[in-house]
């Protein structure tokens, strides 16, 4: 499945609709609510057992993923602000609870997503962060990208977390 080219189109969902996802710990879809198939564009049919990062606008810094992947990989939750893409080429902006799912012998098996509407406030605040990110990932790195967000959040004293649930 090629990626759509992105457009200009954004898409928005209702404050009260929560988007959830679920996937195996490969990242695979493994089941996705109504909401969720109606903004990814895709039928239910070609969403599961596919990567959720189909999903992944390429707007998005590789170094928030890592965060991400990281956090949850190591058994904790994490909420993160996500722009992501439609099939039609649209986007769309999420805030996302991301937590791992385990067995009865605290083994990761597969994670579990929630996502709510971001704020118009919010993402006047995330949109030119991830710029920033994604234009350093682009002339110097990944890393680079990863050390400006670790002196950002030393700087205000914050965790990831706390950093993007304080707007």
């Amino acid at each position: 499945m090629s990626k759509p080219r992105p457009t200009n189109q954004e898409k928005t969902f209702k404050d009260d609709e929560i988007i959830v996802s679920k996937t195996d710990t490969k990242g695979k879809i493994t089941y996705g609510n109504e909401i969720f198939i109606k903004m990814s564009g895709y039928s239910e049919k070609e969403l599961l057992g596919k990567p959720h990062n189909i999903l992944r606008h390429p707007d998005m810094p590789k170094a928030i993923f890592k965060l991400l992947w990281d956090t949850i990989k190591s058994k904790n939750e994490i909420n993160a602000y996500v722009k992501n893409l439609s099939k039609d080429g649209s986007y769309y902006w999420v805030l996302a609870n991301v937590t791992p799912s385990f067995n009865q012998n605290d083994e990761i098996i597969g994670y579990f997503s929630v996502r709510r509407s971001p704020s118009r406030e919010a993402l006047e605040i995330v949109k030119p962060l991830y710029e920033k990110l994604l234009s350093m990932e682009k002339s110097q790195g990944m890393n680079e990208s990863i050390k400006y967000i670790e002196n950002l959040l030393k700087e205000k004293g914050m965790s990831y977390e706390e950093f993007i649930l304080s707007f």
